[in-house]
């Protein structure tokens, strides 16, 4: 027989006796076949982002970060200062702990004031449980004057120009009466909400309902004033508490995707040391942690949108537009 001929004979005789064996193993049950690796990451449903026209130029912009100074490491909350002090133009929010130590008068003087304090005049502040730290949260109010709301409640809201209204919330719900369904604080948000329908809604405050932190994650204390604002047609809620950056794709208050939900970002980035990630949750569309930064949100009439700011020398960025819900 040509050699050729026999190569493939005994090949073909190979794959018959292989073909038996694999038969054989299978039927005894002790046979698994291997999968192409991993399997794929569940879907987290639909994103529009990218599927809007950019605000045009003129816009407001609100631009901060949460979990901002630690006196122990001030060159990173100097760093984060450094990308607001460039944009002189634009509304400053923070999200929690400003004070990322026990939220002391001196912290507040020897920390937040010599770094975020170079743009105080136009800052707009909610407090997180670091500032709670010290007994009712007294060096924060003080250090904030008006401009961080009535004294012991913390919450407040304010309007943008482009038909945007901002609401800057107190997650620190044992200190301000509940945040649950007729709690003080939720009877406000509701009643603000009434008062300002028809705009396109930011609401601002410390700890996420929804986060992959690995420190904390979900919360389910704030699932009222998510259904508040889904009903309200709410555009954005922005969170601290855990030190990373994370954007969701827009979600229901019951965590599933929806193209009408609420785009939560988690921006723990403001100087405080960052940390890893845990249970990644449904619909998270971008992570990451180890770079400090901050957010910027372009509002316009018809759409918003939104890049990290890294540090000088951070490489990590995200950006995207979105068309807002009408």
């Amino acid at each position: 027989m040509p050699l050729a001929a026999s190569v493939r004979a005994h090949r073909f005789a190979l794959a018959i006796v292989l073909a038996g064996l694999v038969v054989a193993v299978a039927a005894s049950g002790a046979f698994v076949w291997p999968t192409a690796g991993p399997p794929a990451a569940p879907s987290v449903g639909p994103d529009p982002a990218g599927s809007a026209v950019p605000p045009p130029a003129g816009s407001p912009v609100l631009i901060g970060a949460g979990d901002i100074c630690v006196t122990g490491s001030v060159a990173d909350a100097r760093a984060t200062a450094a990308l607001i002090v460039a944009r002189p133009d634009d509304v400053v929010f923070t999200a929690g702990d400003n004070s990322n130590d026990t939220g002391t008068a001196a912290q507040y003087s020897d920390c937040f004031d010599r770094t975020w304090g170079a743009f105080k005049d136009r800052i707009r502040p909610v407090p997180g449980n670091h500032d709670y730290l010290t007994a009712g949260a007294g060096p924060y109010y003080s250090y904030f004057g008006a401009a961080a709301g009535p004294a012991g409640k913390g919450y407040y809201s304010y309007d943008l120009a482009n038909n945007w209204h901002v609401l800057a919330l107190n997650a620190i719900c044992s200190e301000v009466g509940g945040c649950g369904v007729g709690s003080p604080e939720e009877t406000f948000l509701r009643a603000d909400l009434a008062a300002n329908a028809g705009k396109h809604v930011v609401a601002i405050w410390h700890i996420p309902a929804f986060s992959s932190g690995g420190a904390h994650g979900n919360d389910p204390a704030y699932t009222a004033w998510w259904q508040d604002l889904y009903a309200a047609d709410a555009e954005i809620v922005i969170d601290g508490h855990d030190h990373d950056y994370e954007r969701f794709t827009p979600q229901s208050p019951s965590g599933q995707a929806d193209v009408n939900g609420i785009r939560e970002f988690v921006v723990g980035t403001g100087g405080a040391g960052q940390r890893g990630f845990g249970t990644i949750r449904a619909n998270s569309k971008v992570r990451h942690s180890g770079t400090f930064g901050v957010l910027e949100l372009t509002l316009g009439a018809q759409s918003y949108s939104w890049r990290f700011l890294p540090v000088a020398g951070g490489t990590f960025s995200d950006a995207g537009v979105q068309a807002t819900h009408g």
